[in-house]
């Protein structure tokens, strides 16, 4: 090949990297913020919780956010440090331990004595609206081993704000959304 130019072919296949790198490129950890240690009693001793079930939109390592016009556009090119059903089933375990009187841990239950109730948790939507705030809703059941807890299944709505639309700003939300949840699902272990 005469006359080519090696540098100029260089650039000239580096524009399209150059062109799919947008400004956050981070990877950013599912986690809740440290909360008050207060612990609300409950009628069961130990909790196993199921793997929580995510919708595709939510499973993947993108960062979506839901623009006005109903599509869903990845948030730059922020993304999950962590598989988001592993993550979110770790997280809401971590709060539910700490924020109830059960002992509670994600499966599969790691004590040879089994657990006194298991929740299972399902999620329908967990996504930041571009009108500036961050939703998770699905539905829980409680499954009793030992007669108590009141087995049943209810319908959860979390939303709460999002402080700054970012990369950051969506997973401080994601957050605190998790602690609300958390409550939510200690209500159904009373």
């Amino acid at each position: 090949m005469t006359g080519l130019n090696w540098r100029g072919v260089a650039f000239v296949m580096a524009l399209p990297l150059a062109a799919c790198s947008g400004t956050d490129s981070a990877r950013y950890l599912i986690d809740a913020p440290a909360v008050a240690d207060a612990q609300t009693r409950v009628s069961v001793q130990t909790v196993e919780l199921r793997d929580v079930s995510l919708p595709t939109h939510a499973s993947g390592t993108s960062i979506f956010l839901r623009e006005a016009d109903g599509g869903l556009r990845p948030l730059g090119n922020a993304e999950w440090a962590d598989d988001p059903e592993r993550a979110v089933t770790g997280t809401l375990a971590q709060l539910l331990d700490a924020r109830s009187s059960a002992t509670v841990s994600a499966e599969p239950w790691p004590l040879r004595d089994g657990p006194t109730a298991r929740l299972d948790v399902r999620v329908d939507k967990m996504l930041a609206e571009a009108s500036g705030v961050f939703d998770i809703t699905g539905q829980a059941a409680v499954s009793a081993v030992d007669g108590r807890p009141r087995e049943r299944v209810e319908r959860f709505a979390i939303s709460v704000p999002i402080t700054e639309m970012s990369a950051a700003g969506v997973t401080e939300a994601q957050g605190r959304a998790l602690v609300e949840l958390s409550d939510a699902l200690i209500g159904l272990l009373r």
